[in-house]
């Protein structure tokens, strides 16, 4: 998908200095992706109307695989391809009122998306309040960005969010 994202969008930055959500719209990988509207909101800072394109690549760069020889000195801000910003944007696909928490609503609402048809509301429901228990250590009936890290820590997110750009 996101080799298409990518081809998407250097065919738009041919004749586009900037880019609008509607511009992401075309590429149809992520108008068919059941929360296509949220990866696209993760491009675009609250209340931002246009990305330009080194705002776009900083976003993208998330999806590069993690380097693990390379080594950054304590001057330099972690990578945007680290374990923990990979985790962070992840993490902010769910938490869309930017609380700090993934909230039972946030759960369900990509739940839903994701799932759609494929299960009842009561089936919903069940995986909502279970991923909740599970991962819910301080039991506040919400998933704060360290319960999500702790409770993702043996799952290989850099497989999982990376794309190799150039072969």
């Amino acid at each position: 998908m996101m080799r298409m994202l990518c081809f998407g969008l250097q065919h738009l930055l041919g004749t586009v200095q900037n880019m609008r959500p509607e511009d992401f719209e075309t590429i149809r990988e992520l108008d068919m992706n059941p929360i296509g509207d949220r990866i696209i909101s993760a491009f675009f800072s609250s209340g931002q109307e246009m990305v330009d394109f080194a705002s776009f690549v900083r976003t993208l760069a998330h999806f590069r695989p993690s380097d693990k020889n390379r080594t950054r000195n304590g001057a330099q801000k972690e990578a945007a391809n680290s374990r923990t910003r990979k985790l962070k944007f992840a993490f902010q696909l769910y938490d869309q009122d930017r609380d700090g928490k993934i909230s039972r609503v946030e759960l369900l609402q990509v739940l839903r998306a994701m799932l759609g048809l494929l299960v009842t509301e009561e089936q919903l429901q069940s995986i909502a309040e279970r991923a909740i228990q599970e991962a819910d250590l301080d039991r506040d009936d919400a998933i704060s960005f360290d319960e999500f890290k702790k409770s993702l820590e043996k799952v290989n997110i850099d497989h999982k969010m990376s794309i190799r750009f150039l072969r």
